[in-house]
């Protein structure tokens, strides 16, 4: 005698389901986007001058701003990405990425920004900050 065998009657849409849940959950991988840039200083100083030397990588130099209101100095710069991946004319993925740094500091003399110089290479802020002539800091004695 032969076994009889029952089928599940749902059996032909089990396999349906599962395969629309499996392609529902199939693992996406998006890569962090890169972080703001952060501005880190290296200060010298000279007789006539301050040099300031900024890494600001990843940054277009339009994007980078430097203002001086007397001793105090402030850069400040802005990252614009835009990241887009295509296959066959389509988009698959588009990522954006906006992000700000900036950072500030007084010296010790006030600064001719008239004669003041920025050159940006290679991700370095070069800044030349000639001393303003006749500003020097004065020593008050306490009575």
């Amino acid at each position: 005698m032969a076994a009889l065998q029952l089928s599940n009657p749902f059996e032909p849409f089990e396999s349906s389901f599962d395969d629309m849940f499996k392609s529902m959950l199939r693992p996406v991988r998006f890569e962090l986007a890169a972080p703001a840039p952060s501005i880190k200083l290296e200060l010298a100083e000279k007789d006539d001058a301050y040099i300031v030397k900024a890494q600001i990588p990843g940054v277009n130099k339009d994007d980078i701003k430097v203002k001086i209101d007397g001793d105090t100095v402030s850069i400040s710069a802005e990252t614009k990405q835009r990241k887009e991946e295509k296959k066959d004319g389509k988009v698959l993925k588009s990522e954006f990425h906006y992000g700000a740094a900036s950072r500030s500091f007084t010296l010790d003399s006030e600064v001719d920004a008239a004669k003041a110089n920025a050159k940006y290479e290679n991700g370095i802020l070069e800044l030349t900050l000639p001393k303003r002539p006749g500003s020097t800091a004065t020593t008050l004695a306490v009575n």
